[in-house]
């Protein structure tokens, strides 16, 4: 089927059994057969479809999982309790003790906590490189590599991954290319440009509420397959499947991302540009001055835009702690974690999100103390936004120019 990321977002519609327009909420923690023949080959997993407990699936979990597969164009999903749950199931899935993993230097600090510092206890190793750089990604595959892990665009640096790139350069050595595309649903589709497999924090802009903790994987039908199985499926025997309530409530919540999307994109877009008219040190993919700009046009879907990411390096620690307790003080947002909110959220990433990573990597990863994660929120009146965080600006002498606001 040729995919077309623009044309099924709005079509995610099931019906209950009833006729409701919201499909039923499933309910329940496990489930009957009427033959035990029919048990038994479930748990040899012969039985695609049938409900065995709620911790291998639910229907509430397969509406859920099969709206994120329309979304990313994949052939299935599978719903995690969390992000992070959804990822290790992944990285487990894929490794065993002895081998190896090629990995972004810049993710979310989680990931990177996960695959410096976990699973080192399961002798898996990691190599953190510049993943623009395709002849160091290259360079560090072994033959005990596994997989090559990214995220669409990174956390917190915004850098921007050739995905169709790294997905030839996957296929060469014969390995998955896993890319987290957590920051920009919709406007990039991972999978239609070569990744193998798509993770989600469904948490974020997928969800959009701030209500609920949540994750995807969406890949092919044996994969997806092998993170349920009974025996050795990651996703069944660590036990991060997604409450069936939490399901049905993001599966609403899906049928208005592609709006949700365009109004965070066109608001970033706003305040990027009106930043660096102001001279300030703003970061953000829609900008010419971005280093992948051009590898982002080349693969986005630009009628969602450049995302809803922005960040901004006030120089240190001090003035971003500031900066934000002002702002919000101004009710222009709120001093927090996480993005995909209606309203703008912002935090300090070295001392939050990225604070798993230790400072002198940090440095060498050119992470500031005085960068501020931007996620823009929904606000109607952009420009009166704009206004109000440069007088937050004014009156803390960050901005680099004297220019008078228009």
């Amino acid at each position: 089927m040729d995919y077309k990321a623009t044309e099924n977002i709005q079509d995610l519609q099931y019906f209950g059994e009833f006729g409701g327009v919201n499909p039923s909420i499933s309910d329940s923690s496990t489930y009957t057969f009427i033959s035990a023949k029919t048990m038994f080959d479930t748990f040899e997993g012969n039985t695609e479809g049938c409900y065995l407990y709620s911790r291998h699936s639910s229907p509430s979990n397969l509406y859920l999982g099969e709206a994120m597969a329309q979304l990313e164009g994949t052939e299935a999903a599978n719903v995690f309790a969390s992000g992070m749950g959804a990822i290790s199931s992944v990285i487990f899935q894929l490794c065993d003790s002895d081998e190896h993993i090629v990995c972004s230097r810049t993710i979310y600090g989680g990931t990177y906590a996960f695959l410096k510092n976990f699973v080192k206890k399961f002798n898996i190793s990691t190599s953190f490189v510049d993943i623009t750089n395709l002849e160091m990604v290259e360079k560090s595959i072994t033959a005990k590599t596994k997989m090559i892990y990214c995220e669409a665009i990174s956390n917190p640096l915004l850098e921007v991954a050739d995905i169709k790139a790294l997905s030839k350069l996957a296929k060469k050595h014969g390995i998955p290319l896993v890319v987290d595309n957590t920051f920009s649903p919709l406007n990039i589709n991972a999978a239609k440009l070569g990744a193998d497999i798509v993770v989600h924090s469904l948490t974020k802009f997928i969800n959009g509420s701030s209500d609920c903790v949540a994750g995807a994987v969406c890949a092919s039908i044996e994969f997806c397959l092998s993170l349920k199985d009974v025996n050795d499926g990651a996703g069944m025997l660590m036990g991060s499947t997604l409450d069936s309530l939490r399901a049905a409530s993001i599966l609403k919540n899906m049928r208005t991302l592609h709006i949700r999307i365009k109004k965070h994109s066109e608001n970033a877009f706003y305040l990027a540009k009106q930043f660096e008219k102001d001279g300030l040190k703003v970061v953000y993919p829609g900008l010419e001055s971005h280093p992948g700009h051009e590898i982002m046009k080349s693969q986005m879907n630009k009628e969602y835009g450049f995302g809803g990411l922005l960040t901004l390096d006030v120089g240190s620690v001090e003035k971003a702690n500031a900066l934000m307790e002002l702002m919000q003080k101004e009710k222009l947002g709120y001093l927090a974690v996480s993005l995909g909110f209606y309203k703008t959220l912002f935090s300090a990433s070295g001392t939050s999100t990225s604070s798993e990573i230790p400072m002198e990597e940090q440095e060498e990863l050119g992470l500031s103390q005085g960068l501020i994660r931007f996620s823009i929120g929904l606000d109607n009146d952009i420009h009166s936004t704009y206004s109000s965080m440069r007088k937050c600006m004014e009156m803390l002498d960050i901005l680099e120019n004297n220019t008078t606001l228009v």
